[in-house]
């Protein structure tokens, strides 16, 4: 979907700033938070393109006013809600518990269940496979492909930036999940995936480095031939 998550190649948002060192959580609330989502995704409540497109479809000035792991947390929230695990006025009575008695906290973040816990570690570790077996690809390494210009409502891995844009093609990856469809639930419907190179002035015109190119991982159905 065309959306305020989809900023690449954007102008205006200021530098990025990099952390070189510490840790990749800021406050303890973030690794629950993201302990949450591999419990969750490991018990096969929602997948990966489903909280994806969750986070995606954040009110503009929430996703923009709030932090990488409030996103998550406020997607996990409607999620659950979505899968009927829980529902709004139940997540709202346990947040309240919480601010009337912050101790509270302790208590619910404390489960003990090692054999959860390992099992999450070991798919951090090493991830479920995504590709799938499938028909050849319909293109070939070197070849000249124009990206579908096309504005969906729904998710899609297809950046704005990059569509009705001549490309070539890089490396084929093989077969993997079609997201577009397993976040809404439509089945896998595994296709080709594809490195397409795309010249910096292709995308950017004459403020595009000379010389530079940008390499995009694409399904197969979001390309045509050049």
């Amino acid at each position: 979907m065309n959306g305020v998550h989809d900023i690449g190649g954007m102008h205006g948002f200021g530098p990025i700033h990099r952390e070189e060192t510490g840790s990749v959580f800021h406050a303890p609330w973030e690794g629950r938070v993201r302990a949450m989502m591999h419990a969750l995704r490991h018990r096969n409540v929602f997948n990966t393109d489903e909280m994806r497109r969750t986070i995606e479809s954040l009110p503009p000035a929430q996703y923009l006013a709030s932090t990488y792991f409030e996103r998550w947390a406020a997607a996990l929230r409607m999620l659950l809600i979505e899968k009927h695990v829980l529902t709004a006025a139940e997540i709202d009575a346990v947040l309240q518990g919480i601010k009337e008695k912050p101790e509270r906290l302790q208590e619910l973040a404390r489960r003990h269940d090692p054999d959860l816990a390992g099992a999450i570690l070991e798919e951090i570790r090493h991830p479920r496979p995504a590709a799938r077996a499938a028909g050849a690809p319909r293109f070939r390494t070197g070849d000249h492909v124009l990206t579908k210009n096309r504005h969906v409502k729904e998710h899609t891995r297809l950046p704005r930036y990059v569509r009705g844009k001549r490309g070539v093609i890089h490396r084929v990856h093989g077969v993997y999940v079609f997201p577009d469809t397993f976040a809404h639930g439509r089945g896998e419907n595994p296709q080709p995936v594809y490195s397409v190179g795309f010249a910096a002035r292709e995308l950017w015109g004459d403020t595009g480095a000379p010389g530079h190119s940008v390499y995009i991982d694409l399904w197969e159905s979001y390309l045509d031939p050049a």
